[in-house]
């Protein structure tokens, strides 16, 4: 009888669009507070002063120069890891898929790093690149996972095994060229550090665009949730659409990866509790998950800046500490089903 109460409260359009003041809320504390902590600390109200009024002075500078763009990142990186998270989970019907478990993540940052390491020269092509091994390597997964049907658990443990193997290769090829690569262990981690205006204006078209997509599409997520004879009999072309939302899901990870490295569990964790908050209905959902992956990346960027002053942890490290609970709390029990 709970289980049926929280749903019904769920379903209630009110109820939906208040948790989403609340997540926009939530957002702009995480805003200014990642902008106002760190190795020196700048209250809040100096930072307001220092973008609206201040056109000069160390504040201005740190703020508007350093702080706000990482902010800014964080915030994308956010947005494009719980939506791509999302879009996984719904199309595997699996609460445990997300880029770096099943191995999105690594195929992208694979080739990235060969891109990066190898061939130099076009590094502008990171993402494009990025988003090439991110696809293939859902769809090998995909289809290693494939016997009469998929099953959640052959295409988990077929994503770790893939993802196993690509991560070996990405570290075969930082041990050959350790000095072409700056920053590996943020790479490897997942690290906003030294992160700038210029990585903001890389990341934020491929965040734009996934992020209207996925929404676009979201009605026939929801559809797809039905079941595949259901939504074939609702008219809907099964096979065609998961292979677009797969798309969707790799451009957004392979953009993510591209920028701040292999950062895992916020696909995992962000949807899956906007899930047991908002409800399954995709159009709420992933402006939830955005707007707390956005919030989330914020506020864990600001503890990586602080918990160990004056050294910086990359962001990777907080995201773990947070996310392998988290994961070993879904395979004891706590995998809530894909359908509200």
């Amino acid at each position: 009888m709970r289980n049926v109460s929280q749903s019904k409260i769920r379903s209630k359009t009110i109820y939906k669009i208040t948790v989403i003041a609340i997540l926009i809320l939530f957002l702009l504390i995480s805003f200014l507070l990642s902008i106002s902590f760190g190795a020196y600390k700048i209250p809040i109200k100096a930072v307001i002063k220092s973008v609206f009024i201040d056109k000069e002075g160390l504040n201005r500078n740190i703020v508007w120069n350093v702080r706000v763009p990482r902010t800014l990142v964080a915030a994308l990186v956010g947005v494009c890891l719980s939506i791509s998270g999302g879009i996984l989970q719904g199309v595997m019907k699996n609460p445990l898929a997300s880029p770096n478990i099943i191995g999105v993540s690594a195929g992208a940052g694979l080739m990235a790093t060969v891109c990066i390491v190898l061939f130099p020269k076009f590094e502008n092509l990171v993402t494009p690149v990025a988003f090439v091994g991110a696809l293939t390597t859902t769809a090998v997964i995909y289809l290693l996972s494939w016997k009469n049907g998929i099953k959640p658990l052959r295409m988990v443990l077929s994503g770790i095994a893939i993802s196993s193997l690509l991560s070996a290769l990405i570290n075969l090829i930082l041990i050959f060229y350790p000095d072409r690569v700056q920053d590996t262990l943020g790479f490897t981690i997942g690290s906003l550090s030294v992160k700038g205006w210029d990585d903001f204006r890389l990341l934020l078209p491929y965040a734009v665009i996934g992020l209207l997509l996925s929404l676009i599409v979201s009605k026939k997520i929801n559809i797809l949730m039905l079941g595949d004879e259901i939504a074939t009999s609702l008219g809907l072309n099964v096979e065609v659409t998961r292979f677009v939302l797969i798309a969707i899901a790799s451009l957004l990870s392979a953009s993510s990866v591209s920028v701040v490295g292999l950062l895992g569990f916020v696909g995992l964790i962000v949807p899956h509790t906007m899930r047991l908050i908002i409800g399954s209905d995709y159009r709420y959902l992933f402006i939830a998950s955005a707007l707390f992956g956005a919030s989330l990346m914020m506020f864990c960027d600001m503890l990586a800046r602080i918990v160990a002053k004056p050294i910086e942890l990359p962001v990777g490290i907080i995201m773990a500490i947070l996310g392998v609970p988290f994961f070993l709390y879904l395979l004891r029990g706590g995998v809530k089903s894909d359908r509200s």
